[in-house]
């Protein structure tokens, strides 16, 4: 019971994180129908921004905690006008690659700044051991639980509630609609990749707080495509639920089966997915007519 209990809250904890990046990617490929394969260097970048805010600089970890994330935003909003907006028209396979190179750039720079050496991260919530039903587990984990489902519930709200949140899904549903109705598209792209680019640094520093500052954190953001696969690439709630049950499964195979198969199945799902139900389960089936 206690290892049942102890796997459960490790992947609750992935899950919240993955569910985090692939909100970005989700929101991404509603607005734009861009693939983000940078996802990964987003979460990246947010675990060693924070590092630096708060082991270099000495920052207290509240403020260093808010730089990082406006940092995320400027990023988001830089790559979107400088690097995807000059794309506009391009054939698609010509946006992926754009994004390809992307994720190599940002590997470049966060290893040219800072080295390919994990760093140790200076921890900004308590890691204490917590006992419950028998299972230990550090008080980071849940913390980290809490926080993404806060983010999470403020990014549902906004999308729901806010002027710019309804902007953002009348675009995802159809842009030629949204512009008649006054929308800047070219702006509701760059909220999304900026909010893509702050959900990710999130998460990153979420990650970053439990197993340190690595290169091998932009690693995480390839288990962001099962994912969005298995909920479904314009589902908001899919990216959530998908999150919570990639983290679970691989949770689950690597303390009962061993370690090793948990990094394989979430992709082997990924294609039983593809092959089943391509839209994912809360994704949006469309039909074309010839």
């Amino acid at each position: 019971m206690d290892l049942f209990v102890q796997l459960t809250l490790t992947g609750l904890t992935n899950g919240a994180i993955l569910a985090l990046a692939a909100l970005g990617f989700v929101l991404i490929y509603k607005s734009s129908d861009i693939i983000n394969f940078a996802q990964g260097e987003f979460l990246l970048i947010g675990a060693y921004v924070t590092y630096a805010m708060i082991a270099q600089f000495g920052l207290p970890w509240s403020f260093g905690v808010l730089l990082t994330m406006g940092v995320a935003i400027v990023l988001g909003v830089v790559v979107e006008r400088l690097v995807l907006r000059p794309m506009i028209g391009e054939p698609i396979i010509s946006v992926i690659m754009v994004t390809i190179g992307l994720s190599s750039l940002l590997k470049a720079i966060v290893s040219t700044i800072w080295g390919n050496q994990p760093r140790s991260f200076p921890p900004f919530i308590p890691s204490r051991p917590i006992h419950i039903l028998g299972a230990t587990v550090g008080a980071d984990r849940l913390w980290a639980i809490v926080v993404a489902i806060v983010m999470l519930v403020l990014f549902n709200l906004f999308f729901r509630r806010s002027k710019v949140g309804i902007a953002m899904r009348a675009v995802a549903d159809d842009q030629q609609a949204a512009l008649s109705m006054g929308i800047s598209v070219k702006n509701i792209f760059a909220w999304a990749w900026s909010i893509a680019a702050m959900s990710a640094a999130v998460g990153g520093m979420l990650l970053a707080n439990i197993v340190g500052a690595g290169p091998e954190i932009g690693g995480f953001g390839l288990r962001v495509f099962p994912v969005v696969i298995l909920g479904g690439l314009d589902s908001i709630p899919g990216a959530m639920i998908g999150g919570v049950v990639i983290g679970l499964l691989e949770a689950y195979t690597g303390g009962y089966i061993g370690q090793g198969l948990n990094q394989v199945l979430p992709f082997v799902v990924l294609i039983i997915i593809l092959m089943v139900r391509p839209y994912g389960l809360f994704g949006q089936e469309i039909i074309e007519r010839v």
